[in-house]
């Protein structure tokens, strides 16, 4: 079935935020913010597991920088944050949805499994990826719901957007996503996924929204330098 893998994803975050919902209920704020620390531990974890496998630092550090100018011209971070912003006034009386929305969102698109589980389901094999992937973003939707809201649920628009578009270009993506050009985006990814885990923990928000361009800029660079 099409986009089966992504869809199994969405419902997975589904399950997640209806959990966390109800549980929430039942947690202190200060075990609220323990889940949080523990998460993004985590997911700094997932994020430089990721980073640490690049063979082209050149390639990271100019993909980041020309990727954030982009970003910035653009103004994704501020999109986000309107459309987070919007869905807050649309469902007025169900907490912070702007926050959960955009934190959310980021986690669930940027790294490594979204892409390659998405080129895997296109191509036409069992979506495995995407299932260890729901598994990881249905417990971080219980974790994500009990602390920042309801706004967690609205991470299935870009993620399906996102997933969904890879796995429908899969067969023409799959000559551009060599095994050098994987492992540097995934480097890149793997940074901005360090980025949201400082979010996560309290230490520092970055514009990690602004920085996702980097991750395809990434593809440019390696194709336009013939190390792809």
């Amino acid at each position: 079935m099409l986009l089966q893998g992504t869809l199994v994803n969405i419902a997975a975050v589904i399950v997640g935020v209806l959990i966390g919902r109800w549980g929430g209920r039942f947690l202190s704020p200060q075990m609220r913010q323990t889940l949080m620390v523990g998460l993004g531990l985590a997911v700094l974890l997932i994020g430089l597991q990721l980073a640490l496998q690049s063979q082209q630092l050149m390639i990271v550090i100019g993909s980041l920088i020309l990727g954030g100018l982009i970003g910035e011209l653009i103004g994704i971070e501020r999109r986000l944050e309107a459309f987070g912003l919007g869905l807050q006034k649309r469902f007025s009386g169900l907490g912070s949805i702007a926050e959960g929305f955009v934190t959310s969102s980021l986690l669930f698109c940027v790294g490594a499994m979204a892409i390659m589980g998405a080129l895997q389901d296109g191509l036409g094999g069992k979506p495995t990826i995407l299932y260890a992937k729901s598994a990881l973003d249905g417990v971080a939707a219980i974790a994500l719901t009990s602390t920042l809201g309801i706004g967690v649920i609205f991470s299935i628009i870009p993620l399906l957007l996102y997933q969904g578009s890879i796995t429908l270009v899969a067969e023409l993506a799959q000559t551009i996503l060599t095994e050098p050009v994987i492992t540097e985006m995934n480097a890149v990814g793997g940074l901005l996924i360090v980025a949201i885990s400082l979010d996560l923990m309290g230490i520092k928000r970055l514009p990690v929204g602004n920085l996702l361009p980097a991750i395809f800029v990434a593809i440019a660079l390696l194709w336009g330098f013939g190390l792809a």
